[in-house]
């Protein structure tokens, strides 16, 4: 296997991980929503990472999910069903993780944002052929 493709794999290892969390957390203990929201932005932000790599982008440091999207334009498309589900999670990855967070989404919403990180997963994978 070739260090890319090793990257790759480690990216996508990561984000199933993080998947997994939000998932575990939602089934047992889905009063920590907060941590719902959080893993499924993180998620969402390696799944994307990994298909950057593997589509040889290069990418800086951030977890900026509209941000990653914009890299993939020159490419392919991205549509807005795609910008408006990276939007959704945008404000997860930082906000929630201090207590002066404006928002404080629901569990209707960890549920939504478990929901978009299975979609970004299935979407990544299909691109990559696996």
């Amino acid at each position: 296997m070739s260090a890319k493709a090793s990257l790759v794999e480690e990216w996508i290892k990561k984000a199933d991980h993080d998947l997994g969390v939000a998932g575990l957390t939602l089934e047992h203990g889905p009063q920590f929503i907060d941590a719902i929201c959080f893993h499924s932005q993180q998620a969402v932000e390696k799944y994307l990472k990994g298909y950057l790599t593997h589509l040889d982008i290069v990418f800086r440091k951030t977890h900026s999910l509209v941000y990653l999207l914009d890299l993939l334009v020159d490419l392919e498309p991205v549509s807005q069903e795609v910008y408006g589900k990276a939007e959704k999670l945008e404000g997860y990855a930082v906000e929630l993780r201090y207590p002066d967070s404006r928002h404080e989404p629901t569990l209707e919403e960890a549920r939504e944002a478990y929901e978009i990180a299975g979609w970004f997963r299935t979407m990544v994978l299909e691109k990559m052929g696996k």
